[in-house]
């Protein structure tokens, strides 16, 4: 098997394993992170009417996928979720490792004041 075949099948078993535990309720929806190569991507969804409540990534953002834009992008969806009136989210790291971007995403989140 193809190295890189291999790595996303290793990743989708984690992220079913995370899947099983985390869902998003209209009180405490879930943050679901995606990181590729060149870009950050959140959003926050509510699982039980199948709604993005609110979204941000680096795509319209200068600055990539490096840990500064994933810090932009957590400040982003902090203040998205705090207009539409949400105080409290379950992280979805969705199969990625907590470190690096991901997990810069999630502290600037925090101190936006997200409760994850």
């Amino acid at each position: 098997m193809d190295k890189h075949k291999l790595k996303a099948v290793r990743r989708s078993r984690r992220k079913t394993g995370i899947r099983k535990r985390v869902t998003g309720t209209p009180d405490r929806p879930r943050l679901t992170v995606f990181r590729s190569l060149n870009h950050i991507y959140a959003q926050i969804i509510d699982d039980l009417d199948g709604k993005t409540l609110a979204s941000a990534s680096t795509i319209k953002a200068d600055g990539g996928g490096n840990i500064a834009a994933a810090v932009e992008v957590g400040k982003q969806i902090a203040q998205k979720a705090k207009d539409a009136g949400i105080s409290q989210v379950s992280f979805d790291r969705n199969g990625f490792r907590y470190h690096g971007r991901v997990k810069a995403l999630a502290d600037a989140a925090r101190e936006g004041g997200l409760g994850l």
